[in-house]
């Protein structure tokens, strides 16, 4: 049944109404004398077979225990009396107060549950006889299941009076009211006795609907609703109730008609739902949401500080004030601890459409005088004041109408907000454009702290943007070499010039990489552009090609891996650009690994000037070494060039800031530089100022300049030790004998026991996983170095062994006996490596 045909159908009259029930007649002797025909529509009986019959025959009383039939039961088989009854259920409950429950039986068989009740009859006799008797009493009968969704619909409605939150009122045609529910009262503020026949414009003066669309008036909307017989369901009216004459609210309210079954209609009923606190949350995310979307849009302190005041004004606020610390706007620094008395503040943000509210708050005198540079005057705020107390505490502070929140990162306090508010009736409930309330509440305390905190994050990604734009200068020299280690290898010489663009940053860098087998890694690259964007990438390529090198990549592969790198979606992005940052389009490198051992170097280049070699003859070439396609452009490969050095033979790396200028092209540079080169000087570091001063005589140039010389050397051959040999299983203590005597002879018997565990470890590994022929060599270097290479290309690795475990330790042995250990893979194989220190005695 849908809820419109249930309301037509309701009657309220009761099922044990005399005009609705089962009515049985009886005589004094509970004989039927009389049968009604809700009698026999509730039993089946019809009056001619129930009259003369006692009242036994139809009702008897509840078993004491034992299965009770469901208010509702019917037989399986209507008819069939030897049916079987339901399963045992509770009891029916208690019945209604001066009626009885009882069993009564249909005349198909089956048996119901019915509530009773006996009235008797005034002036009546005993009589006699069958049937005969004069009438006693009535007996009305209705089935419980009927008198229990009765009783449900009563306490319904005793709810809706009484417990519902939603206020309920019926005005007559006159608009006058006639009844209301306790939630109404509660609104009112008075038992309804005290406003009863009132009209609703009386009740809420001054109220409005604010529903765009329709009438503004209550009274205009009812008799709308009582001559059109439309419901307008969830109108916004706002107003001021009687019980709180000091705050507005907003209530949700719906109209209907109230019509008689005849169809005349008598009045109006109206239905109210106070929604002040839902409206408040939805004004208060609407601000949050404006919030993010209006905040933090450049990173500027300042440009941060003054978008606060304006988005909370007059939404939340009627005056704003932000005061940053000076630190913090000057150089991007977080401010001291210590409370008020270390907090230098400078005003940086404000806004107030109400002068007295800007007055409003504690008030303050100026701080201590800034420089004539300053934009922002500074402020201090007298001891006591919600400014002071919020710095000294670090939290909120509420006094009034003047709202202090600190702008807290960490554990570190930015600045303060101060939100006044003006001294005017509280509004609860408008929308926040109407202008927000005289103080505070809880809510809004919330969502203050919740902007502060929000604005605080911006201010402090700006703070650190602008941190790192005063230290951009810094920035790539930070990120280059300021030392090299010694080098076994090489002997090393630099310089860096900046560029003399306005940033005073660009892209350029270089790195000198130590790798195992006393091999080095040389590197000088170039990111295009200029600016925070390109040094931050530049740091970031120079710390991977770093991390490449480590894991002993030839250089083509290493190039291959960062070209991945900057092509990734998101590598070449930095912070938002501005008149200072420029796109970052692209990078160059160069790579090049010398080994002193064999001579060997292995370069290759993305995009980069290949590298210039100067032969111990003084004879200047430029290697036709295979360009390579820039970093980032992905899809091509790279190819790397191994060339033989003699020994002393000097290898420049350089960027195309040191050959390139407005006045000549990268041709002529590059001759100029091979002069130079090739020109006899008494050091590297010489050579490096001969060749700035000759490119770059005035020391300023539109690009950055990068030059990395590293003139060659070559390890004695007392200095390395080599063996080839088969992979057989008696390997392994041939290369124990041969570690050991070589140690002796280097005088190195206190590393013997170490290196014979790490030598039986690595060539056992090699001969049952790898591959012959198997090469041992030891290095005696800086340390002592020890290579296991064979024909294998699966790396072995560390594991954690059991305790019951026959074997996987050896290696993590070999880890705890050495410094350091690592692969290395060649074309042929792998080289398993680890290095070891000396004695003490080998420093003295």
């Amino acid at each position: 049944m849908s809820a419109t045909r249930a309301a037509d159908a309701a009657d309220f009259r009761g099922p044990l109404d005399i005009s609705r029930a089962a009515t049985v007649v009886l005589d004094g002797r509970d004989t039927v004398v009389g049968w009604s025909p809700a009698a026999t529509a509730l039993l089946g009986y019809s009056p001619r077979e129930a009259v003369g019959q006692p009242l036994s025959a139809f009702l008897a009383p509840l078993p004491a225990d034992g299965p009770l039939p469901a208010a509702s039961d019917r037989p399986a088989a209507p008819g069939a009396p030897g049916a079987s009854g339901p399963p045992a259920r509770p009891g029916p409950g208690p019945p209604p107060t001066g009626h009885e429950i009882r069993l009564a039986r249909h005349r198909d068989g089956h048996e119901l549950l019915v509530v009773t009740t006996l009235c008797p009859l005034a002036g009546a006799r005993d009589g006699g006889g069958a049937g005969g008797g004069a009438p006693g009493r009535v007996l009305v009968a209705a089935e419980l299941g009927e008198l229990r969704q009765w009783e449900s619909r009563l306490a319904l409605l005793q709810g809706l009076a009484t417990q519902s939150p939603v206020g309920l009122a019926i005005y007559d045609t006159d608009l006058r009211l006639t009844w209301s529910n306790t939630a109404y009262e509660r609104e009112i503020g008075k038992p309804l006795a005290e406003y009863l026949g009132m009209r609703a414009d009386e009740l809420y003066s001054g109220g409005r609907f604010v529903t765009p669309g329709y009438p503004s008036t209550l009274d205009a909307v009812m008799h709308h609703v009582i001559d059109t017989g439309e419901p307008i369901l969830d109108l916004h009216f706002q107003g001021t109730p009687p019980s709180d004459p000091g705050t507005e609210h907003l209530w949700s309210c719906s109209y209907y008609r109230l019509e008689d079954s005849h169809g005349h209609v008598f009045g109006v009923c109206e239905d109210a739902f106070d929604i002040s606190d839902r409206q408040r949350a939805q004004q208060r995310l609407a601000l949050l949401v404006e919030v993010g979307r209006r905040i933090g849009t450049v990173l500027d302190v300042v440009t941060t500080a003054e978008e606060i005041a304006e988005v909370t004004v007059p939404e939340f606020a009627a005056a704003v004030r932000v005061d940053i610390a000076r630190v913090t706007v000057m150089s991007g620094e977080l401010p001291a601890t210590g409370g008020p008395a270390a907090m230098d503040l400078l005003r940086v943000g404000e806004h107030s459409v109400d002068p007295a509210a800007a007055d409003a708050a504690e008030p303050l005198y100026p701080g201590p005088p800034g420089s004539p540079a300053d934009r922002y005057p500074p402020v201090a705020y007298p001891p006591g004041s919600p400014q002071d107390r919020s710095l000294a505490s670090g939290g909120l502070v509420l006094d009034d109408n003047v709202l202090v929140v600190p702008l807290r990162v960490g554990g570190s306090v930015l600045g303060l907000v101060t939100f006044v508010r003006s001294p005017r009736p509280r509004v609860s409930g408008r929308p926040l454009a109407h202008g927000p309330a005289t103080t505070f509440d809880n809510g809004e305390v919330a969502l203050a702290d919740e902007l502060a905190a929000r604005a605080a994050v911006c201010i402090d990604n700006a703070r650190r943007f602008t941190r790192e734009r005063s230290a951009s200068l810094a920035l790539q020299r930070q990120l280059l070499p300021h030392h090299v280690p010694p080098q076994s290898a090489v002997d090393i010489a630099y310089r860096y010039l900046p560029s003399d663009d306005v940033t005073g940053v660009g892209g350029d860098w270089f790195d000198v990489i130590p790798l195992s087998g006393t091999r080095v890694g040389l590197v000088v690259g170039d990111v295009v552009g200029h600016g925070l964007q390109a040094a931050a990438t530049m740091g970031r390529l120079r710390t991977s090609v770093r991390a490449f090198a480590q894991l002993d990549m030839a250089p083509d592969e290493l190039l291959t891996r960062l070209d991945d790198l900057v092509g990734q979606p998101g590598v070449p992005q930095g912070p938002p650009s501005d008149a200072y940052d420029e796109l970052t389009t692209g990078a160059t490198c160069l790579y090049a690994v010398y080994d002193p051992v064999s001579r060997r170097c292995v370069m290759a280049r993305a995009g980069h000037l290949p590298p210039a070699v100067v032969h111990p003859d003084g004879r200047v070439t430029f290697p036709d070494l295979p360009a390579g396609p820039p970093l980032g452009l992905g899809g091509l490969p790279f190819e790397s060039m191994e060339i033989e050095l003699p020994v002393g033979s000097l290898l420049a790396l350089f960027t195309d800031g040191l050959v390139e200028a407005r006045d000549h092209d990268i041709d002529q540079g590059l001759d100029a530089l091979g002069r130079v080169l090739g020109t006899p000087a008494a050091s590297l570091d010489e050579l490096c100022d001969r060749a700035v001063s000759a490119l770059v005589p005035d020391a300023t140039t539109a690009d950055d300049t990068a030059l990395l010389l590293a003139r060659t050397r070559q390890l004695d051959e007392s200095q390395v030790a080599e063996w080839e040999l088969p992979a057989e299983a008696v390997t392994v203590g041939r290369a124990r004998e041969l570690a050991t005597g070589r140690l002796t002879a280097w005088g190195l018997e206190e590393l013997s026991f170490a290196t014979e565990l790490v030598v039986s470890e690595l060539v056992t590994n090699a001969v049952r996983y790898g591959g012959g022929p198997l090469r041992l060599r030891l290095i005696r270097d800086r340390t002592l170095l020890c290579e296991v290479a064979d024909t294998g290309h699966t790396s072995p690795h560390l594991r954690h062994s059991a305790e019951d475990d026959e074997g996987g330790r050896g290696l993590f042995i070999v880890a705890q006996l050495v410094q350091r250990w690592g692969t290395r893979y060649t074309p042929a194989g792998k080289t398993i490596w680890t290095e070891q220190a000396f004695p003490p005695a080998e420093f003295d």
